[in-house]
C-alpha cells in the first residue's frame, strides 16, 4: 500500500474517533459516541497487525482472548460507584503501556532511534510512569482503599522538585552513558518517575477528585503520543494527542466548574474555612449611621404592636412537631415542581435508581420533575449523568447548571439526594473558603428544601452548609437509599396530617411580622447592643419594653457584658432611659430563661448573639460566650 493510501486509511480513522468524541456532548449521544470510539480503536488494531505483519496466532489469540475477558468481566462485576476508581485504573493502564513500550526501545539502544525518538521516548517513560502511579493512588482514594483527604510530606513541594531534578540528572545519564551505565539510568529514571507521580497524587483530596482524573486522562493520552513518536506509529501519535488535549479541556472545565485552578488544587494551597470578614460589624448589618437614623424602627414597632392592624389570615406550613420524613412528604404532595439534585452521597448510597423511581412517582402525581446536575458533583466528570442514565431517566429531564439554576426561584420543591457542597451558598455569600467563587446550583431559593443526607456535617471542603440553617429546609437524614424508599412509601399512602400550626405568613413584611410576634408572646427577653447606641434608641427600646408590659406580657433586659465599646455601656444607657432595674439581667442569670421565652427582641446587637461564636473554630469571637437568644 502506497504512502498516500496508508496515510488515508490513518486519518480516516482519526476521523471516526473523533467522530465518537464529539457524541460525549449529551447523554443521549454518549453510548452511541462510546461505540463509534471503540469501533475506530478496534480499526487502528487491526491496521497495526497488518501492517507489521503480526501474523503468529500463538501469539494473537492468547493476548486477544486475555483482552476480551478481563474487559467483559470488568464490565460485568464493577458496578457505578466504582467507575471513577475504574476510569483511573485505566488511566493508568495506557501510562503503564506507554511507560513499557518506552522502556523497551530505550533499553534497545539510542544508536536506532533519532534524537527526537530518544527525546520523545525518555518523556514517555516519565510521564507514563508517573500517570501510572498517580492513578493507581487516585483509585485506591476512590475505592476508599487509601484516606481520601490530602497527605501533605513534610517539605512535599520540596520532594517533588527533588525528584524532578533526580530524573533530569538520570536522563541526561542515560543519554551520555552506554552499557550497564545506560540500564541503570534508565531505571532510576523509571523509580524517580513512579515516586513523583505518588508524591504528586497523594496531595490531592477527594473534593478534587474530578479535576485528577481528567488531568491523569490527559497525561495517559500525552504517554501515548509520545510512545508513538518513538515507535513512529501516526495513529498512536494522533490518537493519543487527541486524548492528551481532551484531557487538558476536561481539566479546565472542572476547575472552572468549582472555580479552582491547577497551582491551588495540585500544589495543595489551603484557605481558611471561616473566614474573620464572615463576622460582620453589627453597624454594617443594622444600617445605621453616626446620626441613628434608624432610630425610627423601635418606635414604629411599638406604634404596630399597640395598634389594631388587621392581618391576612396566615399561610399554613408543615408543623414544626412533624416528623421530617413526614413533613418531606408534605411539601412532596402540595409542590407542581419538583428539583432533584444528585450528589456523591447518592452515588455512595447505591440510591440513583430510587431517586428516578421517586422521580417517577412524583411524575404519576402531576408534578413537573427535573434532574439538576453539577458538574463536578462525584468523584470524576460525568459521575451524576452515568449513575443517572444507567437508573434510565428520561434524558430530557436532565439539565446542566447554568440551564437549571434560573428555574429554582420558581420551584416549589428542591429535593437534594447526598450532595453537599454543590448546593452550599457560602460558596457565594464567604469569602476565603475552599469553595469561594464557585458556581453552586441555587436550590436554597426554591420555595421549599427537602435534603436527603446521611447527616449534617460538612461535604469535602470543610465548609458548614448555611442551607441546612435555612428556615425552609427540612433535614431528612440517614442513609439515601432508606430515605428515598420511605419517602416514596410516605407519598403512596392516604395523607393524614393534622392541624399545622400558624406562622407568619412570609408575605407580611418584616414590621409586621415582628408586631404579631409580639402581640402572641407572653414572654419577651429585649437584648441591646451597640447599633442602639448609634441609634440613639435606649429610650425607644424601654419605652417599647413598657408598653408590652402593659399588655400583660413579661419583659426582661438581657445584658452582655462586652455589648457596646465599654464596660457597663448598656448598662448607662438603660439606667438613663430610667429602666426598672429589676428588669435587667446579667448574661449567666437571662441564658437559661431564652428557651422558655417566647419573643427575643434584638435591638442593635450582633457579635454577642452570633452562634458561630460556640458552632465554628479559628474565627475572631470562637469560644466567646454569648447571649443564647438562638
Amino acid at each position: 500500500m502506497t504512502n498516500w493510501g496508508s496515510l488515508a486509511i490513518d486519518f480516516a480513522i482519526i476521523l471516526i474517533l473523533i467522530l465518537g468524541i464529539s457524541r460525549f456532548r449529551t447523554p443521549r449521544g454518549g453510548r452511541f459516541g462510546n461505540l463509534t470510539a471503540a469501533f475506530a480503536l478496534a480499526l487502528a488494531l487491526v491496521v497495526v497487525v497488518q501492517r507489521h505483519h503480526l501474523t503468529d496466532l500463538r501469539v494473537l489469540l492468547p493476548v486477544a482472548v486475555l483482552g476480551t475477558v478481563l474487559g467483559w468481566l470488568v464490565a460485568e462485576r464493577v458496578n457505578m460507584i466504582r467507575i471513577p476508581s475504574l476510569v483511573a485504573i485505566q488511566n493508568g493502564a495506557g501510562g503503564l503501556a506507554s511507560f513499557l513500550v518506552s522502556f523497551v526501545e530505550l533499553v534497545r539502544g539510542a544508536e536506532h532511534l533519532g534524537l527526537t525518538a530518544e527525546i520523545s521516548g525518555f518523556l514517555g517513560l516519565v510521564v507514563g510512569a508517573a500517570t501510572f502511579s498517580g492513578s493507581v493512588v487516585a483509585a485506591g482514594k476512590l475505592d476508599n482503599k487509601i484516606r481520601q483527604t490530602p497527605v501533605v510530606l513534610p517539605r512535599h513541594s520540596v520532594i517533588l522538585f527533588a525528584l524532578a531534578a533526580g530524573m533530569v540528572l538520570s536522563a541526561v545519564w542515560a543519554a551520555v552513558g552506554s552499557g550497564g551505565a545506560w540500564l541503570v539510568a534508565l531505571l532510576c529514571l523509571s523509580v524517580f518517575a513512579l515516586v513523583a507521580g505518588v508524591v504528586f497524587s497523594i496531595r490531592i483530596g477527594g473534593a478534587d477528585m474530578p479535576v485528577l482524573i481528567s488531568f491523569l486522562n490527559s497525561g495517559s493520552g500525552l504517554a501515548a503520543a509520545l510512545c508513538g513518536m518513538v515507535i513512529a506509529n501516526r495513529l498512536l501519535i494522533a490518537c493519543g494527542a487527541t486524548v492528551a488535549v481532551s484531557g487538558l479541556i476536561l481539566t479546565q472545565v472542572m476547575c472552572r466548574a468549582m472555580n479552582r485552578n491547577l497551582i491551588s488544587v495540585f500544589t495543595g494551597i489551603k484557605l481558611k474555612r471561616v473566614p474573620s470578614s464572615a463576622i460582620a460589624d453589627p453597624v454594617a448589618i443594622m444600617g445605621l449611621d453616626d446620626d441613628g437614623a434608624d432610630s425610627c424602627v423601635v418606635t414604629e414597632t411599638a406604634d404596630v404592636v399597640a395598634s389594631d392592624a388587621v392581618l391576612p389570615e396566615p399561610a399554613p406550613q408543615p408543623a414544626p412537631s412533624l416528623d421530617p420524613l413526614t413533613q418531606a412528604a408534605q411539601l412532596a404532595r402540595e409542590a407542581e415542581s419538583v428539583i432533584i439534585v444528585p450528589g456523591y452521597g447518592l452515588a455512595l448510597a447505591h440510591a440513583a435508581s430510587d431517586a428516578v423511581a421517586l422521580g417517577r412517582r412524583l411524575e404519576q402525581m402531576g408534578k413537573d420533575v427535573r434532574y439538576a446536575v453539577h458538574p463536578v458533583a462525584g468523584r470524576m466528570p460525568g459521575h451524576m449523568h452515568v449513575l443517572l442514565a444507567e437508573a434510565e431517566v428520561d434524558y430530557d429531564k436532565l439539565y446542566e447548571m447554568d440551564a437549571i439554576n434560573p428555574r429554582f426561584a420558581d420551584t416549589d420543591l428542591a429535593l437534594i439526594v447526598g450532595a453537599c457542597d454543590v448546593v452550599n451558598p457560602q460558596a457565594v455569600e464567604t469569602e476565603d473558603t475552599p469553595i469561594s467563587g464557585m458556581p453552586i446550583l441555587h436550590a436554597d431559593q426554591a420555595r421549599h428544601v427537602v435534603v436527603l443526607n446521611l447527616d449534617d456535617k460538612p461535604g469535602y471542603s470543610g465548609v458548614p452548609n448555611s442551607l441546612y440553617e435555612q428556615p425552609h429546609t427540612v433535614m431528612v437524614l440517614g442513609d439515601a437509599k432508606h430515605s428515598l424508599e420511605q419517602l416514596s412509601a410516605a407519598l403512596a399512602e392516604p395523607c393524614v396530617l393534622p392541624e399545622p400550626t400558624p406562622q407568619p405568613t412570609p408575605s407580611l413584611d418584616p414590621l409586621t411580622q415582628a408586631a404579631q410576634l409580639a402581640r402572641e408572646a407572653e414572654s419577651v427577653i429585649i437584648v441591646p447592643g451597640y447599633g442602639m447606641a448609634l441609634a440613639h434608641a435606649a429610650s425607644d427600646a424601654v419605652a417599647l419594653g413598657r408598653r408590652l408590659e402593659q399588655m400583660g406580657k413579661d419583659v426582661r433586659y438581657a445584658v452582655h457584658p462586652v455589648a457596646g465599646r465599654m464596660p457597663g455601656h448598656m448598662h448607662v444607657l438603660l439606667a438613663e432611659a430610667e429602666v426598672d432595674y429589676d428588669k435587667l439581667h446579667e448574661m449567666n442569670a437571662i441564658n437559661p430563661r431564652f428557651a422558655d421565652t417566647d419573643l427575643a427582641l434584638i435591638v442593635g446587637a450582633c457579635d454577642v448573639v452570633n452562634p458561630q461564636a460556640v458552632e465554628t473554630e479559628d474565627t475572631p469571637i470562637s469560644g466567646m460566650p454569648i447571649l443564647h437568644a438562638d
